[in-house]
């Protein structure tokens, strides 16, 4: 009971921390980021860049993907060139999981002290924001360290650590656990974020818990499951942008299942990126580094065929056919009535 009330507890406090961060630094920059995104040209590189721009300026894309989907709904963007912005965005969203792997545990409070100054002393709107967004910044924190220090017991745990076990052994209940995760939570952020932290904890051997190979499949679960923000925001919008955001399934969707049966091998290139050294020290960083490197790769796979995905998604969803007008009644028809 402790241990899952401290784990909600901190989850809570990062989520509350995510969104005062977010929410802050969309006031202060977010229709600059619309009118980058607005202006994107025709060129699929270009979009990549803006829509990675937008995520790591807004934290959030959830709020790039919306933003699209609404320039896509109404008629300012067509579909190829939205699509690059959502690829963008899955690579803009890697910059908070690369922040989260940086040891900060001695300056949290400084953030928090700073920015509440800032935001309750300040006097003009900008600097009141700026003030908010550091402030969630340390909260976002607050809540990794206390997720971290009640998940600490649990590695003491036979019970916990063969569950553990079976879930590293089987890549895809790995899978689903993340997808499932992360549908429940709706942010990939705060799943990774616990992923990182969970991870970090050592085991009895003195290695990972989880180690590199159990975290990954988790970690695809995480980025399968954050493409239900983009269906959500689709209801209700027109064709294209519900194509818009089943591009976005397929491109994680894709991703999860070309990396799923080579854990092993990506396992070993993420391990070799520096930094190096003991698994428990380094493998948060590891984490942020392959979530970056798989949208990466998946984005330098799917850039080329941005026409292909369009035709895709206009298959899977054709166009409704128009409705055809009810014939009025004729007066032989009344008759026979």
């Amino acid at each position: 009971m402790t241990v899952g009330l401290g784990l909600l507890g901190g989850l809570a406090i990062f989520l509350f921390g995510m969104s005062t961060m977010s929410s802050s630094l969309q006031e202060a920059a977010g229709e600059r980021m619309r009118s980058i995104l607005a202006a994107v040209t025709k060129n699929p590189v270009v979009g990549v860049l803006a829509g990675a721009l937008a995520t790591a300026v807004l934290q959030s894309s959830s709020a790039t993907t919306v933003m699209t989907i609404g320039f896509v709904s109404a008629g300012l963007m067509r579909l190829p060139q939205a699509i690059p912005i959502i690829m963008g965005a899955n690579i803009g969203t890697t910059i908070t999981a690369q922040i989260l792997a940086f040891k900060l545990s001695d300056f949290i409070l400084a953030f928090v002290v700073v920015g509440f100054a800032i935001m309750s002393l300040a006097k003009r709107e900008k600097l009141k924001l700026s003030g908010r967004a550091i402030f969630g910044f340390g909260m976002l924190f607050v809540g990794i360290e206390t997720m971290g220090s009640v998940m600490k017991p649990l590695a003491g745990s036979p019970f916990f650590t063969d569950l553990i076990a079976q879930v590293a052994n089987v890549p895809v209940l790995g899978l689903l656990v993340g997808t499932l995760m992360t549908l429940v939570v709706q942010s990939s952020s705060a799943t990774i974020a616990v992923l990182q932290s969970f991870a970090s904890q050592p085991g009895a051997d003195g290695a990972s818990i989880l180690g590199l190979d159990g975290a990954l499949p988790i970690l695809l679960g995480d980025n399968l499951g954050t493409t239900i923000t983009a269906l959500l925001a689709s209801i209700g919008q027109s064709r294209d942008a519900k194509r818009l955001a089943l591009s976005h399934c397929i491109f994680n969707l894709s991703g999860c299942l070309l990396f799923i049966g080579l854990i092993g091998p990506f396992a070993a290139l993420i391990a070799a990126i520096p930094p190096t050294g003991a698994e428990v020290d380094v493998i948060a960083r590891q984490i942020a580094n392959a979530h970056t490197a798989f949208n990466l790769i998946m984005t330098l796979i799917w850039l080329p065929l941005v026409p292909l995905m369009a035709k895709l998604v206009t298959a899977i969803l054709p166009a409704r056919p128009p409705r055809s007008p009810h014939p009025a009644p004729t007066l032989d028809a009344e008759c026979a009535a």
